[in-house]
């Protein structure tokens, strides 16, 4: 039996976790962490996500959390994420982390922790949008450099980075098939007297609003054709459930950094 620790247990993506998990036939839920002096403390993990109680209570405590646990499931905040990470690596439990928004440092850390334990990280955990970035990374090879690509995202109103992570996976993804840094090419604003379109560029827009869990879309277009992808999430269960797709996964690999492609056996 698979033993997950679920961090951040009680927050949105947490409670889908350990619904996707108390469900499976294959694993069980070892551990459970919230933030120090959340008032859910002591709380049974399952009685928070609406299930029969299964005697994993939550705890503040990393190293606690993840004790008895062979794989981590994080989708916590990026400062929240790499205390968790640091209680992997001491506890040597793998991790499977879905927290955006890590900038150079915390990204460094994640590196410098797959020296030690195995860790899937992926900005979406979806099955079907990893799938989507695979065929975005295809579509650009096969139109060529000559095709113009804009990325378009939206999200609900509580999501604090912009653009979404996915859409970043997406972009490098592109940018990465014809030759590209992203960092050179990518257009996150347009306002005012902007000059005609770079030929190179990638460009990005972001929307927020309402409780929407997440749409991307992929346009491609030439002087005379367009070419749209779309993926759209309908509930967040599917994060959940590609999570613990990627932890089935993990435990069978040796330490390193891995993405969903490498889950999925994505790419060429």
């Amino acid at each position: 039996m698979l033993r997950i620790a679920v961090l951040g247990a009680t927050g949105r993506m947490g409670i889908n976790v350990t619904r996707a998990v108390a469900s499976s036939d294959d694993a069980a839920v070892s551990g459970a962490l919230v933030e120090p002096g959340h008032d859910l403390i002591g709380a049974d993990v399952a009685e928070v996500a609406g299930l029969a109680p299964i005697g994993v209570t939550v705890v503040d405590d990393p190293q606690q959390a993840v004790r008895d646990a062979d794989v981590a499931i994080d989708f916590t905040l990026p400062d929240a994420a790499i205390i968790n990470l640091d209680a992997c690596v001491k506890q040597g439990c793998s991790i499977v982390m879905g927290t955006t928004g890590l900038n150079d440092a915390q990204q460094q850390a994640l590196r410098q922790a797959g020296q030690t334990i195995g860790v899937v990280y992926g900005r979406n955990m979806s099955v079907g949008v990893n799938v989507f970035t695979e065929l975005a990374r295809r579509a650009a090879r096969l139109l060529g450099p000559d095709w113009e690509v804009e990325i378009s995202e939206a999200h609900h109103r509580f999501k604090v980075d912009a653009p979404s992570g996915t859409a970043l996976q997406i972009g490098e993804a592109i940018a990465a098939e014809r030759g590209q840094n992203l960092d050179d090419v990518a257009c996150y604003r347009r306002q005012g007297s902007t000059g005609a379109r770079p030929p190179e560029a990638i460009g990005f827009t972001s929307v927020r609003a309402g409780t929407l869990v997440g749409e991307h879309t992929v346009m491609l277009a030439s002087d005379t054709e367009l070419l749209r992808l779309e993926h759209r999430a309908l509930d967040r269960a599917t994060f959940a459930q590609g999570a613990l797709r990627a932890a089935r996964w993990l435990v069978q690999q040796p330490a390193g950094i891995y993405g969903m492609a490498d889950v999925l056996e994505l790419g060429d």
